[in-house]
């Protein structure tokens, strides 16, 4: 498929996943949080083509130092859509534990939000009989770019499979808002966080890399004479390479005939 897809197509394939995957399994709705950010827009935009407006459920879930803009454009994308949404404030949350560990740096309190946020999310699956769908695409797994157990954490994800410079070619397809699409990219945890300032790079330059290394399977000498940075090709399969305990199931010690997710395997949707 390359960096350049049919977003026709693709768009087709995406709706048909979210419809066919939430409704195997007996429900009929979805749930996530909307961030104000292009890869949750997507996701609410491609959900609420898959199942109707009416049954997806968007949780704005702002933090203290979270930029009023992105509150402001995930009421965008939900009133664009005529979703249900809920503005639910992670502050007392969070801070009702950190008052414990005020010491804790920006790394520890992003995690706490990611996971409180999911929780949430979790929570409201359970009272909407509603599964969760994850935002997460697939320049942020491959780089660990993520909170296991947080933002990483879904029923099912639907942008996991296509990169960050897919999903703004997606994006305009779907009819997005521009606002969001033109906006630097951000998981909005404190002041002034950019995700191309933290990571180092942009995504544009991370994603033409990441799809010859990955997609291609192409090797470091390979990438070297294709004119890639080898100090960049480094980085970036080291982190590739470190996060890799993000994308896998919990280890489950061995001990058994048949153990889950080993001997014992079957489909999602095994017995409907």
């Amino acid at each position: 498929m390359g960096l350049k897809v049919n977003a026709k197509l693709l768009r087709q394939l995406l709706v048909g996943f979210i419809r066919e995957e939430v409704c195997k399994v007996g429900v009929r709705k979805a749930v996530l949080g909307l961030s104000g950010g292009i890869d949750s827009a997507l996701v609410a935009f491609l959900a609420a083509e898959a199942l109707g407006p009416e049954n997806v459920y968007a949780f704005v879930m702002p933090y203290r130092t979270s930029n009023p803009e992105s509150e402001a454009h995930a009421r965008l994308a939900a009133e664009q859509l005529g979703i249900p949404h809920e503005v639910v404030e992670i502050t007392s949350m969070v801070e009702s534990y950190f008052s414990r560990y005020p010491d804790a740096d920006n790394m520890r309190r992003g995690n706490k939000m990611a996971r409180e946020r999911m929780t949430i999310l979790y929570d409201q699956s359970a009272a909407l009989s509603a599964l969760v769908l994850g935002t997460s695409n697939k320049t942020e797994l491959l780089l660990g770019y993520g909170t296991l157990f947080g933002d990483m954490a879904s029923a099912l994800n639907p942008i996991g499979d296509i990169y960050k410079t897919q999903v703004w070619h997606l994006s305009e397809e779907m009819g997005v808002p521009r606002a969001i699409i033109e906006k630097k990219p951000s998981a909005d945890l404190w002041a002034g966080q950019t995700d191309e300032q933290e990571l180092g790079f942009t995504y544009r330059e991370v994603d033409e890399l990441l799809y010859h290394m990955v997609d291609l399977r192409m090797n470091r000498e390979e990438l070297v004479a294709d004119g890639f940075d080898p100090l960049f090709i480094d980085t970036i399969y080291h982190k590739i390479q470190n996060s890799h305990f993000k994308r896998r199931l919990p280890v489950i010690a061995k001990v058994s005939n048949r153990t889950i997710d080993r001997d014992f395997r079957y489909s999602r949707d095994w017995g409907k």
